[in-house]
């Protein structure tokens, strides 16, 4: 009798088996997925355009330094299927780097700001820098690390980046803090 009952468990085992992996190995839909990329050797800059590629309705992006042709046309390439897109960059890099995306952008018709960090109440009497990097892709997809959106960022530094999609809760938060920076007045 022992036996049977053993055997009938081994019998229900793979069953077990198949959900107990299916259950708890497999993310929950909406469960928030993160994946990391790492350059120059990571080759970032084509996850990114691939993730603008699959946008369809939003895209938020606040970076320091933006000087990537690829991106920038990949931005383009957005807004031109319709997606509302906007771009924060530092001022004092755009004004300061004749390679820097802004003006190119602008002129494809994408909205652009130029912001400075909000100056210090110390008595240092210039700004920091908008040091942000990080993009939002309809409000469930967040890109963020120390990656800029340059052809250094890609081929030459040592950079990291963070994809989180399926995140909803944190996107609203970048979302809060882009709106944020857009409407600073400097």
């Amino acid at each position: 009798m022992r036996q049977k009952a053993t055997a009938g468990a081994t019998g229900r085992s793979p069953l077990l088996i198949f959900l107990a992996v299916f259950l708890f190995a497999t993310p929950a839909v909406g469960e928030m997925v993160v994946q990391a990329c790492f350059s120059p050797a990571g080759k970032c800059s084509s996850l990114i355009i691939r993730e603008i590629q699959q946008a369809k309705k939003e895209l938020l992006v606040a970076v320091y330094a933006f000087t990537s042709d690829e991106l920038a046309a990949a931005v383009v390439q957005a807004k031109k299927r319709g997606l509302a897109v906007q771009v924060v960059i530092d001022r004092d890099f755009d004004a300061g780097n004749e390679r820097s995306k802004g003006k190119f952008l602008e002129a494809e018709r994408v909205p652009v700001r130029r912001i400075a960090a909000i100056k210090s109440n110390l008595a240092v009497k210039e700004a920091g820098l908008m040091h942000q990097k990080f993009a939002i892709l309809d409000r469930s997809m967040v890109l963020t690390g120390s990656y800029n959106w340059t052809h250094a960022a890609e081929r030459l530094n040592d950079e990291n980046l963070l994809f989180f999609r399926d995140a909803g809760p944190l996107a609203e938060e970048y979302r809060r803090i882009f709106w944020q920076l857009w409407e600073r007045k400097n």
